[in-house]
C-alpha cells in the first residue's frame, strides 16, 4: 500500500540531548496512527519534526521524514509554505492555541485559505459553513462570526478541526486533541476525528497519552516510551495481547472510550 508520510529511522535532539532515537513507521491512505505513550516520551516532537516546528533548540539529527518524495527536514522554511495546511493540516493540544483572541473564526479561516487558494470572502465563508454542517457543528453562521472566547473549549477545538480540513489535507497532525476537554465533549471531538475520514479520506496521525482514545478511532499503534519505540502494530491486536509490560500499564491506567 502506497505511503502518505514515513519515517525512517529518525533521530530528534534538543539542545544536544537526544529525545527520539530510531523511531521508524509509515502513515497510509485514509489510515488512523495513534502514538501513545506519557508525557514527556517525546510524542509530540515526532509531529513537530514533519513540520519544521521543534523550534530553534529542535533538530532532527538522523533519518528521514519522507512525505511525496520531499525528505522534509531538509525543507527550508519557505519550502514548507506549500505543505503546511495545504497537505498536512494540524491541531494542538490547547484550541486557545488555534486562533487569535482578538478576531473572529470567519476572519481567520478566510486568511487561511487565502494563503494557499485565490478565493473570495463569500466562497470561504460558504466552504466553511458546509463543513460545519457536513460535521454536525452546530449554528455554523453564530461559529463564523464569534470571536474564540465566545466559544467554548470544546468549541474551539471542533471548529480548529474543521478549519484544518478546509483544504483537504492528505494527513491531519493531531497533537494531544483531547487532552484538556473533559469526557463529554472528548467523545464529539474522535466523533468529528473519524467522520473526517469517512468524508475525505484522511490519513490522520493522532498523538495521545490516553488509551482509552487509541482504542475508539486506532487503525495502527505506535507505543513510545523515553523516545523509544516499544510496540508497533494493528491498534486492535496490540490493545488485545500487548507484548510490552509498558503498553500493559498504559492500559491498566485509564478507562477506555469505546467506539460508537
Amino acid at each position: 500500500m502506497e505511503e502518505l508520510l514515513s519515517y525512517q529511522s529518525v533521530e530528534i535532539c534538543f539542545n544536544g540531548e537526544t529525545i527520539i532515537q530510531d523511531v521508524s513507521f509509515a502513515l497510509h491512505p485514509g489510515e488512523i496512527l495513534c502514538i501513545a505513550g506519557e508525557s514527556g516520551s517525546g510524542k509530540s516532537s515526532l509531529l513537530k519534526a514533519a513540520l519544521g516546528l521543534l523550534g530553534n533548540e529542535g533538530l532532527v539529527t538522523k533519518g528521514d521524514i519522507w512525505f511525496q518524495g520531499l525528505d522534509l527536514p531538509d525543507l527550508k522554511e519557505r519550502e514548507f509554505r506549500n505543505i503546511r495546511g495545504a497537505k498536512i493540516g494540524m491541531i494542538f493540544q490547547d484550541p486557545a492555541a488555534s486562533f487569535c483572541p482578538v478576531r473572529t473564526i470567519g476572519s481567520q479561516i478566510y486568511e487561511s485559505l487565502r494563503a494557499h487558494q485565490n478565493i473570495r470572502p463569500p466562497e470561504a465563508k460558504q466552504k466553511a459553513l458546509e463543513l460545519f454542517h457536513s460535521l454536525g457543528l452546530p449554528d455554523g453562521e453564530r461559529i463564523w462570526r464569534s470571536y474564540p472566547f465566545e466559544l467554548s473549549g470544546g468549541m474551539n477545538q471542533r471548529v480548529a478541526i474543521a478549519s484544518a480540513m478546509l483544504m483537504k489535507p492528505l494527513v491531519l497532525l493531531a497533537d494531544e486533541p483531547t487532552s484538556a476537554l473533559d469526557a463529554g465533549v472528548q467523545k464529539q471531538v474522535i466523533m468529528e476525528l473519524m467522520s473526517l475520514r469517512a468524508l475525505f479520506g484522511t490519513a490522520i496521525l493522532l498523538v495521545t497519552h490516553d488509551m482509552g482514545v487509541v482504542s475508539a478511532v486506532a487503525d495502527t499503534l505506535l507505543v513510545l516510551k523515553d523516545g523509544r519505540m516499544m510496540e508497533y502494530g494493528n491498534a486492535k491486536q496490540l490493545l488485545q495481547q500487548p507484548q510490552s509490560p509498558y503498553t500493559r500499564e498504559l492500559l491498566a491506567a485509564v478507562p477506555r472510550l469505546r467506539r460508537t
